[in-house]
């Protein structure tokens, strides 16, 4: 969770709470959770429209679990809503995130400095966007 814009839960209630909001953003179709063998091991989707996010269990790193999510994702986003572009926002520090998504083709917005105080100190942002397909 090192580049999540939060900072960790700090007990069960409230995780509990932040995974029945995700399960809620499931049922309207834009967010999706991974499962393997019965157990959740991440999330991908639209948490806010046309912003997408990811996030995966460590242990699942490295497999190309996530590229086959997104672009499952990225497909049903675009089949399902009428956003012109999906954007993402991430800690630059956070290399293989940016390099997923610039594999699926998003390429690089703007750059911005401060944008989450997480952790005791500031992390900066790199915007990426995703045009809908013509």
């Amino acid at each position: 969770m090192r580049f999540w814009s939060t900072e960790a839960h700090r007990d069960r209630a409230e995780t509990e709470r932040y995974l029945a909001a995700m399960v809620g953003e499931a049922h309207r179709g834009l967010d999706f959770m991974l499962e393997v063998d019965g157990r959740i091991i991440g999330k991908a989707g639209a948490w806010s429209t046309p912003e997408i996010g990811f996030l995966l269990s460590r242990e699942h790193w490295g497999r190309g679990l996530m590229d086959e999510a997104l672009r499952a994702v990225i497909t049903h986003l675009f089949a399902t809503t009428d956003v012109p572009e999906l954007t993402a926002d991430v800690d630059p520090r956070n290399e293989a995130s940016l390099q997923l998504l610039t594999k699926l083709g998003f390429q690089v917005t703007r750059r911005a400095a401060r944008t989450f105080f997480v952790y005791g100190e500031w992390a900066d942002s790199i915007y990426l966007a995703l045009l809908r397909p013509t």
